[in-house]
């Protein structure tokens, strides 16, 4: 498999050498372990001679050629953590021309692999229109405002679409590589992940800091300030519209637009990370906990529990140990 690294100014250290040590790893297990197939011929191109990391270390590229023929490209994360930041860098044009490039490796059959920031170069190039994706949930209200026609799922780790797959924040850089390794040899994806200690995950719902997303939006933000103050309360759209001055309708506008979601499903994400929050500092029954966020009890918590973050009580006490 011809994998093309595409590494751009400013690239994020981590999601650049982590995506780099894990096919590295794979390799060598190959070899080692599985009679040397699959290989992974590795390159780490770049559009411009020179490419420093966010950090400033200087990343040894190769030139993106004619005869530069990926299977797929992997395009790491740009270290920007809010609109303001990427912006500008979504414009540079080096970023331009790599995303020109894309489209040119797609239009030749090449499959595009990408990772928390890097994810918004698809969807600039237009890759993940009408495709459902993932990003770094930490800047998905930003995502979903700008690229309305993709159909966004921050909640998830890893999506794959026609074109390719993307994966969530950060440390979704070695998802997706394992994820690619896992589609040559499930066997080697396995042995990958016990030499390197990690496993996919399916969510990154755990990690959503719910009010973080709500500071995209002024209405939201107040929307998530009332609704923590009624956790224990029993769910009214009505009420909350009331209360902040504003319509059923626009809320739900509003909270779709944003969130990507209904207003119950926001207030049921505070639910649960106030219950995750007390089960982890308090000693209190799951009887207890479930009156505390508003549900009649602990065997409706429990099965929320499980469907949003995919662990059950007992799991989620251990993190602390």
């Amino acid at each position: 498999m011809r994998i093309v690294v595409l590494a751009l100014d400013g690239v994020f250290d981590t999601g650049l050498t982590v995506a780099l040590d894990a096919f590295s790893t794979a390799s060598a297990l190959s070899a080692r372990l599985f009679g040397g197939t699959p290989r992974f011929d590795l390159t780490v191109a770049g559009v411009r001679r020179r490419v420093r990391t966010a950090q400033g270390l200087t990343v040894p590229v190769k030139p993106v050629t004619p005869g530069l023929r990926p299977d797929w490209v992997i395009v790491p994360a740009l270290r920007a953590t809010t609109p303001a930041a990427l912006l500008p860098a979504l414009s540079r044009p080096d970023v331009r021309e790599a995303i020109s490039q894309l489209l040119k490796w797609t239009a030749k059959g090449a499959q595009i692999g990408a990772s928390c920031i890097g994810t918004f170069l698809l969807a600039e190039a237009g890759l993940l229109d009408q495709q459902e994706a993932t990003t770094t949930w930490s800047l998905a209200p930003f995502f979903r405002q700008r690229y309305p026609h993709v159909r966004l799922d921050e909640s998830r780790m890893l999506v794959p679409f026609d074109r390719g797959v993307t994966a969530g924040a950060a440390m979704g850089h070695l998802d997706l590589a394992l994820w690619l390794i896992r589609q040559a040899s499930p066997e080697l994806a396995g042995t990958v992940s016990r030499y390197l200690l990690a496993d996919i995950r399916s969510s990154q719902a755990p990690y959503i800091i719910p009010n973080h997303l709500a500071q995209a939006d002024p209405l939201i933000l107040r929307f998530e300030r009332w609704s923590r103050e009624h956790l224990r309360e029993g769910f009214s759209l009505q009420q909350a519209a009331r209360a902040l001055a504003t319509s059923a309708r626009t809320l739900q506008r509003r909270c779709d637009a944003v969130l990507g979601k209904s207003p119950l499903a926001y207030f049921q994400d505070l639910r649960v990370e106030h219950a995750q929050s007390l089960l982890r500092r308090s000693g209190h029954n799951i009887e207890a906990i479930a009156a505390e966020v508003g549900y009649a009890d602990g065997a409706t918590l429990r099965t929320l529990l499980r469907q949003r973050l995919g662990r059950g009580v007992r799991e989620i006490r251990a993190e602390l140990h």
